[in-house]
């Protein structure tokens, strides 16, 4: 057995590729449009690591999505969490859980997906403004 993705259903395509590949920072490993069924699939993973892939699903005819939450979250292992969640702020994106201990954050993306950070190789050091940022909403 082998994993291979997690897809979540996204409302706006471009605004989900803003957040998971220009913020976030993962490639986009394939797309394909699928004019019968009218829906597009993105596949995105980490740089570096394309065996744990997101599969965007973007629907053409609208539809609402709710509870975000009950899906639990998505987890990235990133190689300073400080700067990923800098990067993530210049973008835009709130921090929901600061990483104040040095290991690991919460964000949302523009669907309410919880994307956990986590950073590698244990934590680090507590730093500012980090320490002393609360929790904004819910993660």
């Amino acid at each position: 057995m082998k994993y291979l993705h997690t897809m979540v259903r996204v409302a706006d395509l471009d605004a989900s590729l803003r957040f998971y590949r220009d913020a976030l920072g993962l490639e986009v490993v394939r797309q394909s449009e699928h004019e019968k069924g009218r829906f597009t699939l993105v596949y995105l993973a980490a740089p570096g690591d394309h065996d744990a892939q997101l599969e965007l699903t973007f629907n053409w005819d609208p539809e609402e999505y709710a509870g975000g939450r009950n899906f639990g979250h998505v987890a990235y292992q990133v190689a300073d969490i400080y700067a990923t969640c800098e990067r993530l702020m210049q973008h835009g994106v709130t921090i929901n859980r600061p990483p104040r201990d040095g290991h690991m954050a919460f964000v949302r993306s523009p669907d309410n997906i919880s994307i956990e950070l986590l950073q590698a190789n244990g934590s680090l050091p507590p730093a500012e403004p980090w320490a002393s940022m609360p929790n904004t909403g819910v993660w």
